[in-house]
């Protein structure tokens, strides 16, 4: 699983017209699952993302009790190595990836994270501030 995570001082995801998660000061994940994922792997990249000192003096959002909004992205997996249009082959198929998301929300969730959330299977809005800016891309096996 791959996620790209960045400091905000605000982030909102709207579906339809509707704001379905916002946060503010915290992290906005993006998250993406291939085809050799499980649900450790959705758990181990939790653990990270929450742990990851990447805050205002060196703090996680596990230290300082930061919100997180995690939205679904299989372009995480683009493969961009031939021609102009990228290829997803390698990002894991809607059936497949949903319930890998879903185990990455609920890892989270057990670690006692704060976390809102986009809509899987939904054209979304992703509006975010960014702070620093910082952006790390995270990936475990």
């Amino acid at each position: 699983m791959r996620a790209v995570v960045q400091t905000v001082g605000r982030a909102a995801v709207t579906v339809d017209g509707e704001c379905v998660g916002s946060v503010a000061e915290g992290l906005l994940v993006y998250v993406g699952a291939t085809h050799t994922d499980t649900p450790l792997t959705a758990e181990r990249l939790a653990r990270k993302v929450f742990e990851l000192r990447i805050l205002d003096g060196d703090a996680s959002a596990a230290d300082a009790g930061a919100p997180l909004l995690v939205v679904s992205q299989f372009t995480l997996y683009a493969d961009t190595s031939r021609g102009r249009r990228p290829s997803y082959t390698r990002a894991a198929p809607a059936d497949v990836a949903e319930p890998l998301v879903n185990a990455f929300i609920k890892a989270l969730l057990a670690r006692g994270a704060v976390v809102e959330t986009g809509r899987f299977r939904t054209h979304m809005l992703v509006e975010s501030i960014n702070v620093g800016p910082r952006t790390i891309l995270l990936e475990v096996d």
